[in-house]
Parts: structure tokens; C-alpha cells; sequence
């Protein structure tokens, strides 16, 4: 399925015959979600998943909801919202979004879909994850018709000029980018995450003060735009380093007009803004040695310097006063600085080696990098049996199985991506096991210099998105 064009609002679905049905489904029209054989009735109540259920959960707009829409909303709110942050908490934002939800039926589509993938992905193997169960198959067709309905809304949404500035609808499209983490990490992420940004925009023109009065969305609405800008900045600079160069525009940190602070608790991977910054820097200068445009040696002199002063930038970035000077509430959970220091370490090693490799681009040379791979490796090593924040690491694994060469490092990275899929039940770890399998038979059998995966990863079948 195509992702959600903002320039015409067009959303064009795949020519799947079973996708088409599913919108047909009798009994599921209107914003109610009417009881399908999927729903598993009996099997999970209301409310078992989560002990800790919201107080919205309760609330009179639940009574829209039928056993389906009841039972995917909570297993979103107990199995989802955890799985796409740092640390859960009650000020989960992900967990924000469900009173909204209620209240929207585009974004309770979404939400939806999100749950019944999960769900359908829970039964499948690592190793053979089309095997299906029975269950998993209805889950699996439920959480298609949500989608289809959901991406059937935005299109329609898109060409109402009141709906592209609503919260609701920007939600549900950056909701799409992590249901496309869940279903395979390749299936048009880049649209969506494309129509969120621009959606993001309208928001900052209509807070814009026009005769001295600017529109204030109120501190709980902000704090959700704050979080999605935040993630939406992140998902595009660490998606742009494993696509093809210059597929994904990238906007800097500033222009999404991110008004809070940077903590955990409102994290998808607690990457620290500060790398973020710096890995996009990298990437720009990545897509400028893929330019194809012959440069003279001055220009080349010029950006092999700038790259190594971000370099040098990363490597002076202390990852254990970053980790212990993050904010903090008396709603914040419980935390590990040392853990949180490792979790952030890796992503500066992974940025270190992704740095040298566009120098030696540029310079068309290979350099000995052994070392730092064997550091990240090791760090990995600390954060597999961590079940919190191994969920994050997926970009520093898939860096340090670029850079291994050795089959035990190998092997040893494909468990961890093993236990991934055991903590996420996502699709593009799989993709991301079998994508380095890939390299790495390529890597051993046709050579070439260490450096050209920069490039070639966005050539193997997809435009993927591994974090």
C-alpha cells in the first residue's frame, strides 16, 4: 500500500484482492467497529492485559466501541504503548493518544491496526515467520481492513482543509510509520513519515501570531506534538542512513519547533538529540559523495574536514552526563543511568563508524575500523539481556553487523536480533536479519572496500527502516 500524499491527498491501496475484501468486510462500517469472528471473544477481557488500564478506558465513549474495537484498544494500551518508548510510564504519550482516539475515528483505525499486527505477529518464528496460527491469521485480517480504513480516511481527510490541521490526523499517519515497523520496515515508511512532517507545518503556521494573537493548543496537545515532532525528526535521521541517499528530505532539528525538553520517558529509542543532530550532518555529507558529480580535490579536501569535525564533535559527546541530567518528574520510572549511558554509547560508536566510512568515500580509501566495531559489539553484548532498552538498539546492531567480519560476531548479532524479535514481535528484525545475511554473503564473496555499505544497503530489495 502506497503511504499518504499530502500535494493531493491521492492514497492508492496495492492491487491485493484480499486487501479489497476486507474493505467490503460486512459488519464493519462506520466509525463502530462491529463484532468480527476475529475478535477472540472469551479469550482476553477487557482489561486482563492491563492491570493499570487508564482512567479513558472507562470512559462513556467506550460504549461506541463493540468487543473487537474493545479488545484491540486495550491490547494496545497494555502491550503497545510500552513497546514503542523507553520507559513506559503514566505520562506515556502513545498512551495519550487513546483519548483522543476515541473521540477520532481515523486515529482509532490506526490505533487499531497497530494492536491486531501486533497481535497476528506474536504467534510467528523467527525463522519462519509466515507460519501463522489460526488466531494470528484473524488478527492478521483484522488489523489489514483497519489499516485500509484508516489510510482510506486520511485520503480523504487531506482534501478538508479543517481535518489536515487537526492533531488527530497526524497522529494517525505517524501511527502508520510504526505500523509499517511491525508489518516488514519497508512498505512506503518514508510516505508517511513525508505526510507527517508537512502535516506538522500547517501546525506551525496556525500557531503563528497573526495581530498579536497567536493560537495556543493548550499544554496536553502541545506535549503530544512535541513527542511526534521529536520522533519524527528521529525516525528520519536514523531511517536516512539505510535507504538510498537523498530519498528522504531532511529538515533540521529546529525547524520542527520542539518546545519541551529532551527525556526518556517521551523517547522512542532514547537516541540523544545531540547524535541525532550529528548522524544527519553525516548523511548529508553521505549524499554528497553519491552525488555523481565529478569534484575537484579542493571540494573534496573541504568535506572530508567538516567531516571529521563532526567526528570530533561525537567523540567529545559525554553519553554518562547526558544520560544522568536528563529531566526528570515525580512521574518518571525508576532508571538506570548506567544502562541509559550504554544505550546511548552505542549510538556513538555506530555514528563514529558511519562517519569514517563517508570519509573514506570521499577519499577513496579503507581504513582498519576493527576496533570500534569490536566497542559496539560490546556494548550490544550489555544491552541484550536488558529487555527495556534492547527494544532500542536495533540501528547500533545493524551498524556493528555491517562492520563485523568475523562469523562468531555474526552469530552473535543475529541472537540479538533474535531476542529483538522476542520483545518486539516487529517484522523488520527479521528484514534486518536477512538483509545482513545478504551483505554478508555478498561482502565475503565479492569483496569490496568496507565503506560501500553506506550506499549499497539502500540497494538490497527495499528502502528499509531499521531502528
Amino acid at each position: 500500500m502506497r503511504g499518504v500524499f499530502l500535494q493531493d491527498g491521492s492514497v492508492a491501496a496495492r492491487s491485493s484482492i484480499k486487501l479489497k475484501n476486507m474493505a467490503k468486510r460486512p459488519g464493519h462500517v462506520g466509525p463502530k467497529c462491529s463484532t468480527s469472528k476475529s475478535c477472540e471473544p472469551g479469550l482476553v477481557s477487557v482489561g486482563a492485559l492491563s492491570p493499570n488500564i487508564p482512567h479513558v478506558l472507562g470512559d462513556p465513549s467506550m460504549s461506541n466501541l463493540d468487543e473487537v474495537g474493545r479488545y484491540y484498544l486495550d491490547y494496545y494500551n497494555g502491550r503497545i504503548c510500552k513497546l514503542f518508548i523507553v520507559y513506559d510510564s503514566d505520562q506515556n504519550p502513545f498512551r495519550s493518544l487513546i483519548s483522543l482516539a476515541l473521540e477520532d475515528s481515523i486515529l482509532l483505525k490506526a490505533v487499531l491496526a497497530l494492536a491486531a499486527c501486533h497481535k497476528a505477529n506474536t504467534s510467528c518464528s523467527f525463522y519462519q515467520p509466515d507460519t501463522l496460527s489460526v488466531q494470528s491469521r484473524k488478527a492478521k485480517q483484522d488489523a489489514l481492513y483497519f489499516k485500509c480504513r484508516a489510510i482510506t480516511e486520511i485520503s480523504c481527510a487531506l482534501h478538508d482543509v479543517t481535518l489536515q490541521r487537526q492533531d488527530a490526523t497526524v497522529a494517525s499517519i505517524f501511527l502508520l510509520v510504526f505500523l509499517d515497523l511491525l508489518e516488514s520496515g519497508s512498505d512506503r515508511w518514508n510516505f508517511h513519515l513525508e505526510g507527517a512532517k508537512r502535516l506538522m507545518s500547517l501546525f506551525r503556521i496556525s500557531s503563528q501570531p497573526e495581530d498579536g494573537a497567536g493560537q495556543d493548543p493548550g499544554r496536553t496537545v502541545q506535549r503530544i506534538r512535541d513527542f511526534i515532532a521529536r520522533q519524527l525528526y528521529l525516525i528520519e535521521t536514523l531511517g536516512s542512513t539505510f535507504v538510498r541517499p537523498k530519498l528522504i528530505p531532511q529538515y533540521s532539528s529546529s525547524v520542527y519547533a520542539i518546545s519541551s525538553q529532551e527525556t526518556v520517558e517521551q523517547s522512542f529509542l532514547g537516541c540523544p538529540e545531540y547524535l541525532l543532530n550529528a548522524i544527519q550532518s553525516l548523511s548529508l555529507k553521505r549524499d554528497a559523495a553519491a552525488s555523481g558529480v565529478l569534484l575537484d580535490q579542493a571540494i573534496i579536501s573541504n568535506h572530508i574536514q567538516d567531516t571529521r569535525r563532526i567526528l570530533e564533535s561525537i567523540q567529545n559527546f559525554d553519553c554518562y552526563t547526558w544520560a544522568s541530567s536528563l529531566p526528570q518528574t515525580h512521574h518518571s520510572p525508576d532508571r538506570d543511568i548506567g544502562r541509559l549511558c550504554i544505550l546511548s554509547e552505542s549510538y556513538k560508536i555506530g555514528a563514529l563508524l558511519y562517519g569514517e566510512r563517508v570519509i573514506e568515500a570521499f577519499a577513496s580509501c579503507t581504513t582498519v575500523q576493527d576496533g570500534l566495531a569490536c566497542e559496539l559489539i560490546r556494548l550490544i553484548a550489555i544491552l541484550k539481556d536488558d529487555r527495556t532498552l534492547l527494544k532500542c538498539a536495533l540501528w547500533p546492531i545493524c551498524i556493528a553487523g555491517l562492520e563485523c567480519r568475523r562469523q562468531d560476531q555474526r552469530n552473535f548479532l543475529t541472537g540479538c536480533l533474535e531476542r529483538f524479535w522476542e520483545d518486539t514481535s516487529c517484522l523488520n528484525v527479521i528484514n534486518a536479519a536477512k538483509i545482513l545475511q545478504k551483505y554478508w554473503q555478498q561482502a565475503d564473496g565479492l569483496g569490496g572496500d568496507p565503506w560501500q555499505w553506506i550506499f549499497a544497503i539502500g540497494c538490497l530489495g527495499a528502502d528499509w527502516l531499521l531502528i
